[in-house]
């Protein structure tokens, strides 16, 4: 009887131990849980920036792999390694996405991959007054990935003009000065045929039909509308002056337009930086195209990029008697219109006393 008691005492100690033993191996997994919980909550949903501003813009650009996206942002992180875990885990190292991101302070790794993969945010695009496809392709490559080089390749592209219906001479017209919404990492392709859509958008019914009306291409109407834009930086007197071309080119005449023989000058002399102030008359023979002292033809393209307000002053031009005008020396940036030479002649005499009291020579 007694072996028997001492027997189940045993049974009992030996019980008891292993289930201490399983009470400390579950006390252990409870712990180890609780700190692998932790360090997955730390990893994924604790806030990882490492930046003061309450946002910071993050451009990635096409191809760049993960190693070089990593020297991007680790220093915008407080834990660079739980980021690449976390980015491993979500796929996003194996396909790094090019783009613009704003970052937000105190995003957690699980937002930050998420916003990468997912919102890339556009950026305001405009440009204007650009004088040539090279000057547009600088101007459009300070706000997109695309270079300068890769630009004007496109925009140059002699199959894309052609069949586009342009030539390299008007090809600028295709590019209609606005501000437009574009992802930064555009490519020079994508911008063109951007543009191109932009422009068959401006060329609405309304517009074709006003210039069928006056009995000009939507070239024709750029060209005449370059040359209004810089006659007058006056809105509201484009259209005065569109119609004093208009009335000289129905009529046949030559436009007699300083700024084409400018245009001209810089184009024959390849200084597109030259600055003329005035036209002299030893400038009215050079021989061009552009010259439209020398040529009754419309010059063949823009000779600069001409605003929205010009190309519709063309289209909406004054109907009115004027076939000349000359700067308003009494109400400077405007001008002063006159019917006949005579009447010219004594606001030019005017114009041209005032400019010899300033010394400009050129």
């Amino acid at each position: 009887m007694l072996l028997a008691s001492t027997r189940m005492n045993y049974y009992i100690s030996i019980y008891m131990y292993i289930k201490r033993i399983l009470l400390i191996i579950a006390l252990i997994g409870l712990i180890g849980g609780g700190l692998f919980a932790y360090y997955v909550y730390q990893a994924v949903f604790s806030p990882n920036t490492n930046f003061d501003s309450e946002t910071t813009t993050l451009f990635i650009s096409s191809g760049t792999t993960y190693p070089e996206f990593r020297k991007i942002i680790h220093p915008l992180l407080k834990d660079p390694s739980s980021f690449d875990k976390i980015a491993a885990k979500k796929g996003y190292t194996n396909k790094v996405k090019a783009g613009r991101y704003i970052l937000k302070k105190g995003l957690n790794n699980n937002e930050l991959v998420d916003l990468l993969r997912s919102k890339n945010r556009p950026i305001q695009l405009s440009f204007n007054n650009q004088e040539r496809l090279e000057n547009l392709a600088g101007r459009v490559a300070q706000q997109i990935e695309a270079d300068s080089l890769s630009l004007l390749k496109a925009f140059k592209d002699a199959d894309f003009i052609v069949e586009q219906g342009f030539t390299i001479d008007n090809a600028l017209a295709m590019y209609v000065p606005n501000k437009y919404e574009f992802f930064w990492n555009t490519s020079a392709e994508q911008f063109r045929s951007r543009m191109l859509k932009e422009y068959n958008r401006f060329w609405n019914d309304n517009r074709k039909s006003k210039a069928k009306k006056i009995g000009l291409t939507f070239n024709e109407v750029t060209t005449i509308a370059s040359i209004v834009q810089k006659e007058t930086a006056k809105v509201d007197e484009r259209p005065r002056v569109a119609g004093v071309y208009m009335n000289r080119h129905k009529n046949g005449w030559k436009l007699d337009a300083d700024p084409t023989v400018i245009f001209a000058l810089k184009k024959h002399r390849d200084d597109w930086d030259m600055v003329i102030k005035r036209v002299l008359y030893k400038d009215l023979e050079l021989d061009s195209p552009y010259n439209t002292y020398k040529y009754s033809t419309l010059p063949p393209g823009p000779i600069t990029m001409p605003d929205i307000s010009s190309i519709d002053a063309v289209l909406n031009y004054e109907n009115h008697e004027y076939y000349f005008f000359v700067a308003n020396v009494e109400n400077f940036g405007y001008h002063k219109f006159a019917k006949t030479m005579a009447q010219h002649n004594r606001n030019k005499k005017q114009y041209i006393n005032w400019i010899n009291k300033q010394g400009v020579n050129r």
